[in-house]
């Protein structure tokens, strides 16, 4: 049975150029073309940069079919394979010759007003005050108070996303087959008023980080941010992060290697 592949393209020259020119070697390679989503698809490529990779996870619901990313972005740090390598994707696919990695999500649960909000996001979720002013929460890490963070907000990010934001904020670069949960500060206070951690503190997969606004902040918005998705919410009781279930199963082929990618992309 021929396999069903759905594309998704980003609106870019080059993104829908690559788009025509996949479809048509697909076409020719037997494959089954979907016009639409549908969650019975064997294959779903990604064309696009980072972002786009992000957004379409997230468009279709964290679909559980292999993905596989073609990078005509920037860093491409998803996308696996370069427009001038259709033809050896193919071949590769066709031969089973590739491998899939499995990419750990976190979950934040928030209680705002006594109505609890799911969200979850492959890279990382945002927590940090909806203005210019400072934000003072009250974290725990497994039900055990830890400190009272003061600063601009705090970036929970997985190993996947231990390469983006949390990157740049000075966090470590996390292998993906790692699985733990990096909670990096965003601009500390660490004066003789306010004492924050300075670095990045790594979770196990089974503990959760409690956050508990406080009081005077409690009172005014808090915006949450998963993966480039912004919502603002009053009222906050409570903040629980912690691993999710869902996985994003990201194809790779045999010469893929996460510090080789590292290694050309930021060094």
């Amino acid at each position: 049975m021929s396999k069903k592949i759905f594309i998704y393209a980003n609106d870019s020259e080059t993104s829908k150029r690559t788009e025509k020119k996949l479809k048509q070697k697909l076409d020719n390679s037997g494959f089954v073309l979907l016009s639409s989503y549908s969650d019975d698809a064997d294959l779903l490529v990604c064309i696009g940069g980072d972002g786009t990779f992000l957004h379409t996870i997230h468009e279709f619901h964290f679909p559980t079919m292999p993905i596989i990313g073609i990078n005509t972005g920037h860093l491409g740090f998803f996308q696996e394979i370069m427009p001038a390598m259709l033809d050896d994707f193919i071949f590769n696919y066709t031969q089973g010759k590739y491998s899939i990695q499995q990419l750990s999500t976190v979950k934040i649960k928030v209680n705002a007003g006594g109505t609890i909000y799911e969200h979850v996001g492959l890279n990382e979720v945002l927590i940090k005050a909806n203005s210019t002013y400072s934000i003072h929460l009250n974290i725990s890490i497994g039900g055990s108070f830890i400190e009272r963070f003061s600063g601009d907000g705090l970036l929970i990010a997985t190993p996947a996303g231990s390469t983006a934001y949390n990157y740049s904020l000075g966090g470590s670069i996390v292998d993906p087959r790692l699985s733990i949960l990096q909670v990096t500060p965003i601009a500390p206070m660490n004066t003789t008023a306010y004492r924050s951690f300075t670095s990045s503190i790594m979770l196990p997969s089974d503990l959760s980080l409690g956050i508990v606004p406080d009081m005077d902040d409690s009172k005014h918005k808090i915006c949450v941010v998963y993966d480039g998705f912004s919502i603002e919410y009053e009222d906050i009781k409570e903040i629980e992060v912690s691993f999710s279930d869902i996985q994003v199963n990201l194809m790779r082929f045999e010469n893929y290697d996460f510090w080789t990618k590292v290694k050309s992309k930021f060094l």
